[in-house]
């Protein structure tokens, strides 16, 4: 199996880079894609861990792909919401309206770095915090601060054109991925339901978790009812509670990830936005 090498970067990419990568990457050809990437073909990915080192002394991204694979050959991506397909957490922001923020943050990335092993202890514990906010709060948090990452809309384009499926994944909460769902017109979302009883959040969640056990079987589950593979998933993600999804993909992104969630995808952007998933094909 031949591999091609995928280097993208936010800037400019400047061709000094060419003859330094082909010899790190042990690749037969450079070639130019656009202004923002190039692709070595025949690379090594035996050299990753040297190409690492370069891309992170010099700002760019790199992936290794499967030489001739293409978008269209995958029928599915799952993202996940908090910090991937929105820059924002949202329960750390729905916290700051009732001061908490610090302390709901502090446990927000523990848990998302892996050092909180139990994802439901984690969430429950967070929401409890904000028993008694009025309900508003979440209308705020979607109006005035939740933004799309860069490159959201230009990538779901692409995968939409390609003919691919769209799952949104959360551990966050419905109020957020039915309005995302609706607004970028997604295919299937799923996430943890807020309690609100006489218009104030009880700090109590609605049913089933959504942890990652739970986000790797909704891939299995929408795979199996599409009549795909879970090896024709695409996986995004940025947190611990990500691994198993991405695990189970195809093809795994650690999006602008913490340090456990890169090391264990098949591609990190560090970089650059979400759209650099179309310009690994």
């Amino acid at each position: 199996m031949t591999h091609n090498l995928v280097i993208q970067s936010l800037a400019p990419l400047s061709d000094a880079h060419h003859k330094p990568l082909l010899a790190l990457s042990r690749g037969t050809r450079v070639v130019q894609t656009d202004d923002h990437a190039l692709r070595i073909e025949n690379a090594n990915p035996a050299q990753r861990l040297d190409i690492d080192a370069y891309c992170g002394t010099h700002a760019l991204d790199f992936g290794f792909v499967e030489a001739g694979r293409t978008l269209g050959e995958f029928g599915l991506v799952v993202m996940d919401m908090d910090s991937t397909l929105i820059t924002i957490e949202c329960i750390d922001e729905i916290a700051d309206f009732c001061g908490l923020k610090t302390q709901v943050a502090e446990i927000t990335e523990a848990s998302m770095r892996g050092e909180i092993r139990d994802f439901n202890e984690s969430l429950t514990r967070r929401v409890a915090l904000l028993a008694g906010l009025d309900a508003q709060a979440l209308e705020r948090v979607y109006d005035e601060r939740l933004q799309l990452s860069p490159g959201a809309e230009t990538m779901l384009a692409g995968v939409k054109a390609a003919g691919l499926k769209t799952l949104l994944v959360s551990g966050g909460f419905t109020f957020f991925t039915e309005r995302l769902k609706a607004r970028l017109g997604l295919d299937y979302a799923h996430a943890n339901t807020l309690e609100i009883v006489d218009g104030k959040l009880t700090g109590k969640v609605l049913g089933e978790i959504v942890n990652a056990d739970v986000k790797a079987r909704m891939l299995r589950d929408t795979c199996a009812s599409l009549g795909l593979e879970p090896s024709r998933a695409i996986a995004m993600g940025d947190g611990s509670n990500d691994l198993k999804m991405m695990a189970e993909a195809g093809l795994s992104v650690a999006f602008h990830a913490k340090p456990v969630v890169r090391d264990a995808a098949t591609v990190a952007f560090d970089h650059v936005g979400l759209d650099g998933l179309l310009r690994l094909f």
